[in-house]
């Protein structure tokens, strides 16, 4: 028997869905922003939302998952782990995404990239450039949530768990920031780099 998974209810029980001035990993500012660490914290949590996302990538037939880190990081891992398929990360040195710690992807078969959240897709796509350089093939995308606002915002097949529409601005037309009020910037990566 399949378990129903109510990630609605699960961003609420866990906390994870914030409101306030956020500025997002993409530079855009926003009322509200998703803290999926919150959401992947306790591991039975993980593990039910890596089954669910597995489900939907499947299909893909991946033979290694590859996440951004550090937000991709805990989510990736457990969707490797419903595959049964090896899992690694891209991270940033010297604002370059690149493979590090001796992770190697040559002749490893299709690739899926797995995310968080999806808001302009930057750290994905930038996952699967630095898999690219290093022989790499990438077969699809995933996510838990989706709030780019669009259905697919990649070159290639894409899953998400939810798709959040939720309110962003440019800093310039930031209505929060006219307001003066303060920001907060919880994202993973600088939004500056």
């Amino acid at each position: 028997m399949t378990e129903e998974l109510d990630l609605s209810a699960l961003l609420r029980e866990t906390g994870a869905l914030l409101n306030g001035h956020f500025r997002l990993s993409s530079g855009l500012h926003s009322p509200s922003y998703v803290q999926c660490a919150l959401l992947l914290e306790h591991p039975r949590n993980a593990s039910r939302i890596g089954r669910a996302l597995a489900g939907r990538l499947r299909g893909m037939n991946p033979a290694l998952v590859a996440s951004p880190a550090l937000g991709g990081v805990l989510i990736g891992y457990a969707v490797a782990e419903a595959l049964g398929v090896p899992m690694m990360f891209t991270e940033r040195k010297e604002g370059v995404m690149q493979l590090r710690r001796g992770f190697s992807v040559r002749e490893r078969g299709p690739i899926v990239i797995v995310e968080d959240v999806v808001t302009t897709g930057k750290s994905t796509r930038e996952t699967a450039e630095a898999l690219a350089r290093n022989g790499g093939v990438v077969a699809g995308f995933g996510s838990v949530l989706n709030r780019s606002g669009v259905e697919n915002p990649f070159d290639a097949p894409y899953e998400a768990l939810m798709r959040l529409d939720l309110e962003t601005w440019s800093p310039e037309s930031c209505p929060l920031c006219e307001k003066g009020a303060p920001i907060d910037s919880p994202g993973s990566r600088d939004p500056s780099s």
